[in-house]
């Protein structure tokens, strides 16, 4: 009779697999310490988080409307529900069999160390989270229509690879990343804190949302082999290598027109600038790799140049 876990059989790397099955059939409880647990949040995604926050408070601050509650709470609902939308994505491509043959740190449910079910929990217990400050900030703003936002941010975050038809194999990862980590973050944190409208939050949302979206055309193009095997259509599977780190390229770059544009009427636009000391050598390793392996410095490299170019645009439209 067969013992092992039905989670455990469907899912995975296959090594990873008879691994966690010998130490089952040897009576020996699968070794999961915390540092897998943080692992499984992918803290290095977390900057893609802060970044729109921090150029939407900044540009709050300009239109003399800052909250510093209401920010905190806007970088609450943005953190929990990037933390919530990795687990969600751990589960989902673990179950699927999308992580079997993935270049780098092993997945929760892929490792077929931990009952997928445990991690679908968290995720959830994630965005349960990020409901209860968003809550927070429409009862303190007094803008109950960002009830409507955020039950769209939970579901997009959860149908970008849960669900029968997920939209992440389905290339459209990219125009939601842009969406929601670009436009809808910059722009909620403004709106959460006054009506004004102004050309600033949009453009400082698509500079910010460009570079999520490099950030994952990067991850993609590193996984092209493995989601081909897996069968994950991806923008990067659907362009192909040579389009796709053409367009890593241009959406790292064209974030620079607000500078160059703004700068001759804020000062402080000028230290956006060297954000380009994390872009360039990013750029050079896009250019010249030859191996998966090698994007996962590109990977960590455009997370920080985000997270860098939010706060210093956020305090150039600030001060």
């Amino acid at each position: 009779m067969n013992h092992q876990p039905k989670d455990l059989r469907r899912s995975g790397n296959p090594a990873r697999r008879a691994a966690a099955k010998r130490q089952i059939d040897a009576g020996a409880p699968p070794r999961i310490t915390w540092r897998n647990w943080v692992g499984g949040a992918r803290l290095r995604t977390l900057p893609l988080a802060v970044a729109p926050v921090a150029a939407g408070a900044g540009i709050a601050h300009m239109l003399q409307a800052f909250s510093w509650p209401l920010t905190l709470l806007a970088l609450a609902v943005a953190v929990f529900l990037q933390v919530g939308v990795n687990y969600a994505n751990d589960y989902s491509d673990g179950i699927r069999g999308t992580d079997e043959f993935r270049v780098g740190p092993a997945r929760l449910t892929g490792s077929g160390l931990v009952n997928p079910k445990r991690v679908l929990a968290l995720a959830l217990v994630f965005f349960g989270l990020a409901a209860v400050a968003g809550l927070g900030a429409v009862v303190l703003s007094g803008r109950w229509w960002f009830l409507a936002l955020g039950v769209v941010a939970i579901l997009a975050a959860w149908f970008y690879t849960g669900g029968k038809r997920p939209y992440g194999y389905a290339g459209l990862g990219e125009v939601m990343v842009f969406i929601f980590f670009g436009i809808v973050a910059t722009a909620g944190t403004v709106w959460l804190q006054t009506d004004i409208e102004n050309q600033e939050t949009w453009i400082a949302g698509a500079g910010v949302g460009l570079f999520a979206v490099a950030v994952l055309v990067v991850n993609n193009l590193r996984d092209i082999p493995t989601d081909t095997l897996a069968g994950k259509r991806t923008l990067a599977v659907r362009m192909g290598e040579r389009a796709s780190r053409a367009l890593y390229i241009a959406c790292v770059l064209l974030p620079f027109a607000l500078p160059l544009i703004y700068g001759p009427l804020q000062s402080g636009m000028i230290l956006v600038w060297f954000v380009l000391l994390l872009v360039a050598p990013a750029i050079l390793i896009v250019l010249t790799a030859k191996t998966p392996r090698e994007l996962i410095l590109v990977l960590q490299l455009t997370s920080f140049a985000a997270l860098a170019y939010g706060v210093l645009l956020g305090s150039a439209f600030a001060f």
